[in-house]
């Protein structure tokens, strides 16, 4: 049985990763300093409390556990923020991994698996986005994303690291059955925001409304957490069964607008939400739409959610 370490595996994504991948037979170690004030109290992990920066915490875990993979998906994540607070993410984005990372080595823990984003991209030129699509973020948060891509190839290069890198989209919904959502203090997600206006009959804002869209707003991609579930499991057989190192963008191919998915959540939850229209967010781009192409073919991945 193979033993994974989950770095942010108490966070949105990462919980369901670890939650699929135990259903899969892995033994899941979860290292999480959940600062975004959630709780992790799940049978099918052994969570570990700390900073993934922290190296005597890492050499700690490294030791008593025979590791033989890591998914990193610690990170701060909150584009906006990025711009106002560059050097927090530098420090805990960038430099915190590189200490991860230098820990694996240390311990002869060679296979990654890294949490990256289509904020590495910027202001796409051509759609739907591939893997070969120029690099230009325009927020340090897209910044660091990039630099850690980059940083995990040169360990490759010189150290034969095996990685599978996965640029995700925009992640959305929940895993009931098991307990499973997001939760984030403070919410920065469109969809839980957007429900929870509806729920309360409170304003929703929408960041700029003269976007060169088709409605003014921004149009995002969005893939279901646990799909993004599925193709952290296939990369581990892919890996295992001695596939090259390589990086996927993950989506559905598709994109929504901001005030249709208000449209949508009026009609299904029968209400109408209030909209209230602010400046632009500093760092985002019109439209980010994926082609998950590389992934379909070479890892045999798609969306099962739309």
């Amino acid at each position: 049985m193979k033993t994974l370490l989950i770095t942010g595996g108490a966070g949105y994504i990462g919980s369901h990763i670890g939650c699929l991948l135990a259903q899969h037979n892995y033994t899941v170690i979860v290292l999480d300093s959940l600062v975004y004030g959630q709780s992790f109290d799940y049978p099918w992990a052994t969570f570990i409390y700390g900073d993934f920066g922290d190296e005597q915490i890492l050499n700690s875990i490294f030791t008593q556990y025979k590791i033989d993979a890591v998914i990193h998906c610690a990170a701060s994540i909150e584009v906006g923020e990025s711009v106002k607070n560059p050097l927090a993410f530098y420090e805990n984005n960038v430099a915190k991994t590189i200490k991860l990372l230098r820990v694996m080595l240390n311990h002869h823990v060679k296979t990654i698996l890294f949490s990256s984003s289509c904020a590495v991209f910027g202001i796409p030129k051509v759609l739907p986005l591939t893997e070969h699509h120029s690099f230009d973020p325009i927020s340090p948060y897209g910044m660091t994303k990039y630099m850690m891509e980059s940083i995990i190839k040169d360990m490759h290069n010189a150290y034969g690291l095996s990685y599978v890198i996965f640029r995700f989209f925009n992640a959305a919904g929940a895993w009931p059955e098991e307990k499973l959502g997001e939760q984030h203090i403070p919410e920065t997600h469109l969809i839980p925001l957007l429900l929870r206006a509806a729920y309360e009959h409170k304003s929703f804002t929408i960041f700029g409304d003269q976007k060169p869209t088709s409605d003014g707003t921004c149009i995002r991609d969005f893939v279901h957490v646990v799909d993004i579930a599925h193709a952290h499991r296939l990369a581990l057989s892919y890996l295992e069964q001695g596939g090259t190192s390589d990086i996927f963008n993950l989506g559905t191919g598709s994109g929504i607008s901001v005030k249709e998915m208000i449209a949508a959540v009026d009609r299904i939850c029968k209400t109408s939400v209030q909209v209230a229209v602010a400046d632009d967010r500093p760092g985002d781009p019109a439209v980010l739409v994926a082609d998950s192409g590389h992934a379909r073919k070479t890892l045999g991945w798609d969306f099962r959610h739309s």
